[in-house]
């Protein structure tokens, strides 16, 4: 499944690091692709290993906020 995030507080390449390295470490994870200026993050994900839920609460975790 894939599905586009809106994150804010993302300025710069660590910021891209920051947040595909959180994502590509769950399970069923299968892509992650950082818009820096779009503010956007998409995520191609298997719905029966990872919920949305965890994807916004790994980002969050890296100290950015999921609209």
């Amino acid at each position: 499944m894939m599905m586009t995030l809106h994150v804010q507080g993302m300025t710069c390449g660590h910021c891209k690091a920051a947040v595909t390295n959180a994502l590509t470490e769950l399970d069923g994870v299968k892509h992650v692709e950082v818009h820096l200026e779009e503010g956007t993050v998409d995520v191609d994900f298997d719905e029966t290993k990872v919920s949305v839920e965890q994807l916004k609460k790994a980002i969050e975790e890296q100290g950015y906020d999921v609209k």
